[in-house]
């Protein structure tokens, strides 16, 4: 878990611009050009041949709006995100989950753009965009052709300046109701899902701004008003707390006039005040604890540490990367590698105000080891920490994943421009990689000491159990702290009187929505292709953005070369073959593939064993020599089986308290019937227990095999300095697996009905709707059904999403779509809704596709969505993965480049009759089936009420 947080958090920083100080010079020239009154160029930042670095341009309007443009010509792109400094570390005690419910409410239309609109513009101009909220800050974004750039910008000073006359009660309360179907799904409805917001009431003294979920208490919500989220709005949502990045294939001295259009005249808000670093301490060990829905009882050991950006932050991260991070770390050898616990990680979150070391541990049934055994052998592991000390390979591994991970960064355009904004919005420095680089670069065996004894060894910490339901005797010790608590009062008081409002005075009519440029020129990929002796197909392409390789390679054989007694076997060997080999054990491959900042994954799916590869170049030829060694040497050792054969076990039950598992996994049942297609392919308890060691290396020796094998490849080598290298560690590989017959033949089962799945006390309900149909094709039936479902239920827009979401407030989420591969397929409506919602929600979902059926596409939604998916063309081939899964699709369906256009054409050109069509054909609902998973009890007598036949199911 700490090798996430170091290519994540870490690589936010090291990929921002890690050009030294000669860099940041102010170019005189630029400053001449870009004289445009209210706007004063900070500081203008050049690339330099050899170095990790993001150019860009900073400047700063008289509104206090900081503006950052970084130019990038590679692809025909602009990416915008707007960051305010506001999270939830900046709300109130008692009025959580502000930061968060004002993501929602900026995406529910401004002044001059109408209600769900601002989705609706993005999507039909073939971009892609979101927001996101943490303790610390909101971010805004959206990915479009170059010619939208305008649009986005209009679209963002709209919803900054010229908000709230928007926001109406009624907006208010819907949202409200989508942020409780969003805790449902993510917090109250999940597994251990409550872990993270007890533990930082526990952390935290009472009233600090971390010690409460960044999605809010719903008591919170529930008292407050809509005048209460216009306050938080006029006091943070002001452009002198905000930097507006943007990047792509732009010119900045042609932007800026446009910038300062829409942005300049956006009155600044008040003075933004400076949060205080307070350092957090534990007098003594708290131990809390939790009953919840989970088969497995966790434990949590948090210690408060530094914050973010400070000296302790870097030692403290390879600190934790020792004891937890890895397969090389003691937390795995000491309860993983031994199966005492089915899971066990360290990580050391940072957020801007403080930060912790987090250590968890879930014992292994099989064991006998109780939640109090697991936190004794995280304290003896600390003391096992001191005597081991640290090694040159801990500092050199976390140095090779910051360079690795702080050049992948720069792959994308919206990767850039995220790095540059929060790197601004937390240091005032865009340009502060250099810093975040050269503070882990310096980093001493003696510091990641120093920082053990100062935060670690000897102190006091947060311990908390979960457990199941009923077995509080499990926990490691009785709870010695309770949080403290509140009344607030009854629901606010607040009102518009309250406010002191904002207005900008224009010089242009706001409400007139910018014209988009001709659609940018995009091309597709320069293809080589290749064959060698033995079998394989290889497809590559040149992209060198980035001096890296990706490399995907899909063997036949997966799920469906399985026997349903033993379903999971293909998923066991992939597993076995990321352990030991015949010349590494599990912990030396870990440490050779992370000392080269390299990652070498295997997985199986449904057809074919898969193994991703990506490396930095320079580094190719010593990865490669690994991939080779865990191919085709795998050790297949007994104790590996042992464990990943217990892991999956658990795993399995672990999943079975999740209702989108349970969803699912029935869904698949009812659809497929008795066959290997209605098994998940981890397989179930009893076929997992039934594969022995020697069914692996059967499975391995009789499947993995070259013939009809196929590798993509996307690199910035040339095809003549690549192709020998992939050819040469493939040469020696013989063979060719046995076929199987793929023929799934319909299960008899009632249609129009609900199958309901008891999961009781469930606060939200999961809900399926579907049939078999057709399998997948590139620019057939399938390809074109997709497309008629675009504006019933493939967009944010859609139909369903729109009724179910933003008009009923029942779920955070509804959508449907038509699903398959070359062997089957089919169409299913589904969404998580709030239990007390589910009948109505199930009959919005079969009015919706009824009148779909009957009456078809409007003018306005076809136009819609013919605009949305043709723009989409310059965001499909950026990045070296995007590239991967473009030429993964040529391969697999024998397609010449040229089905790019053929796919244009027929979006372009499908009639509102054909639409219409298939509509009609593939919409009945009385061909399909429903299912619920949810409370039974409380379900039933609601469902029932609505004239279908109710059948009770299990797995």
């Amino acid at each position: 878990m700490k090798l996430t947080k170091i290519a994540l958090a870490v690589l936010l920083a090291s990929g921002l611009a890690a050009c030294n100080s000669s860099t940041q010079a102010v170019d005189k020239k630029i400053i001449t050009e870009a004289s445009i009154p209210g706007v004063t160029l900070i500081e203008s930042v050049k690339s330099n041949a050899g170095e990790i670095n993001i150019p860009y341009k900073k400047y700063k309007l008289d509104n206090g709006l900081t503006v950052i443009v970084h130019e990038d010509h590679s692809d025909p792109l602009v990416h915008v995100d707007v960051t305010y400094h506001v999270g939830s570390a900046r709300e109130e005690l008692g009025k959580s989950g502000f930061a968060h419910f004002f993501e929602h409410m900026m995406f529910q239309g401004s002044e001059n753009v109408a209600d769900e609109e601002h989705f609706k513009i993005i999507s039909e101009a073939g971009g892609t965009l979101n927001g996101t909220t943490n303790s610390d800050r909101t971010n805004y974004f959206e990915t479009v052709p170059v010619n939208q750039l305008e649009k986005m910008l209009w679209l963002e000073a709209d919803r900054m300046g010229f908000l709230l006359d928007a926001v109406t009660q009624e907006k208010f309360e819907v949202q409200r109701e989508t942020v409780k179907n969003e805790r449902g799904q993510r917090v109250d409805n999940r597994p251990y899902g409550r872990l993270g917001e007890r533990v930082a009431q526990a952390m935290y003294p009472d009233g600090h701004p971390y010690s409460w979920p960044v999605i809010g208490f719903m008591d919170d919500l529930n008292r407050v008003n809509v005048n209460d989220l216009k306050a938080f709005f006029l006091k943070w949502y002001g452009p002198n707390n905000a930097t507006l990045t943007i990047g792509g294939d732009i010119n900045a001295n042609e932007i800026l006039p446009l910038v300062t259009k829409y942005f300049a005249p956006i009155p600044k808000g008040p003075a933004i005040p400076k949060v205080e670093k307070t350092a957090v301490t534990l007098n003594a060990d708290r131990y809390i604890s939790m009953e919840d829905k989970v088969h497995l009882p966790l434990l949590s050991m948090s210690f408060p540490t530094t914050y973010a950006r400070s000296e302790d932050e870097a030692p403290l991260d390879i600190l934790a990367e020792i004891l937890g991070g890895g397969n090389n770390s003691l937390l795995y050898k000491n309860l993983v590698k031994n199966l005492l616990a089915v899971q066990a990680s360290a990580n050391h979150p940072c957020q801007e105000l403080a930060c912790s070391i987090s250590l968890y541990a879930l014992p292994n049934p099989t064991a006998g080891k109780t939640l109090a055994d697991m936190e004794k052998i995280i304290r003896d592991s600390f003391v096992e920490f001191e005597e081991r000390g640290v090694t040159q390979d801990d500092l050199d591994k976390v140095k090779a994943k910051i360079e690795s991970g702080a050049i992948f960064g720069l792959q994308s355009v919206s990767g850039k421009v995220s790095q540059l904004a929060a790197s601004e919005t937390f240091t005032g420095n865009p340009n502060s990689a250099k810093d975040e680089i050269a503070r882990y670069n310096k980093v001493t065996k003696a510091d990641v000491m120093r920082v053990f004894n100062q935060y670690i060894k000897g102190k006091s910490a947060v311990i908390m159990s979960v457990v199941p339901e009923g077995q509080t005797q499990l926990i490691a010790a009785p709870d010695n702290f309770t949080p403290k608590a509140h009344d607030f009062g009854g629901p606010s008081t607040t009102s518009a009187d309250d406010l002191v409002a904002r207005r900008a005075v224009d010089t242009f009519d706001r409400s007139v929505h910018p014209e988009a440029g001709a659609n940018p020129a995009v091309d597709v990929p320069a293809l080589w292709q290749a064959n060698t002796a033995n079998g394989i197909k290889i497809l590559g392409t040149q992209s060198t953005e980035t001096p890296t390789t990706a490399i995907f390679i899909k063997v036949p054989g997966g799920l469906y070369n399985e026997q349903a007694s033993k379903v999971g076997l293909s998923s066991m060997t992939a597993s076995l073959m990321s352990e030991a080999t015949q010349n590494y054990t599990t912990e030396q491959m870990s440490n050779a593939l992370e000392k080269l900042g390299s990652q070498v994954s295997i997985y199986a799916d449904k057809t074919h064993t898969n193994v991703y590869v990506s490396s930095l170049t320079k580094n190719l030829d010593a990865t490669l020599k690994l991939v080779e060694e865990k191919l085709f040497k795998p050790a297949f050792n007994a104790d590996d089986f042992e464990r990943n054969k217990k892991q999956s076990i658990q795993n399995i039950q672990h999943s079975m308290k999740d209702a989108g598992y349970l969803a699912s996994n029935t869904y698949s049942k009812l659809l497929y019937g008795n066959n290997i297609a209605s098994l998940p392919s981890s397989g179930t308890v009893e076929s997992i227990e039934a594969i022995t060691l020697d069914d692996v290396k059967a499975f391995y020796n009789a499947n993995f095999k070259p013939q009809g094998a196929q590798v993509i490849i996307v690199s910035d080598l040339k095809e003549s300095t690549i192709e020998p290298k992939i050819k040469a560690a493939l040469t020696n590989w013989q063979g060719k697996a046995s076929s199987v017959d793929l023929n799934f033949a319909e299960p008899k089962v009632q249609t129009n009905v609900i199958y309901l799945v008891d999961k009781p006390g469930a606060p939200q309900s999961e809900i399926r709707i579907g049939k078999r149909g057709m399998v997948e094709d590139i620019t057939g039936e399938f390809f074109k059904a997709n497309l008629m479902n675009f504006a019933l239920g493939g967009t944010f827009n859609s139909r369903i999403n729109l009724n179910l979401r933003e008009d009923k407030g029942y779920t955070y989420g509804a959508r449907s779509h038509f699903w398959g591969d070359k062997t089957s397929g089919g169409f299913t409506a589904s969404a998580a809704v709030r239990a007390d919602s589910t009948a109505a929600s199930i009959t919005e979902f079969t009015n919706e596709l009824n009148n779909y059926a009957q009456n078809g596409v409007t003018d306005q939604e076809l136009m819609f969505m013919r605009k949305a998916i043709n723009q989409k063309d310059a965001l499909k081939y950026e990045t070296p993965n995007a590239k991967l899964g473009f030429l993964a699709q040529i391969l697999e369906f024998d397609l010449k480049p040229s089905f790019v256009k053929e796919r244009n054409e027929i979006v372009s050109n499908i009639s509102k009759e054909e639409v219409n069509a298939l509509a009609k054909k593939h919409l009945n609902t009385k061909e399909m089936i429903y299912l619920v998973v949810g409370d039974a009890k409380t379900l039933r007598p609601e469902l029932e009420k609505l004239g279908m036949q109710v059948i009770d199911y299990s797995l």
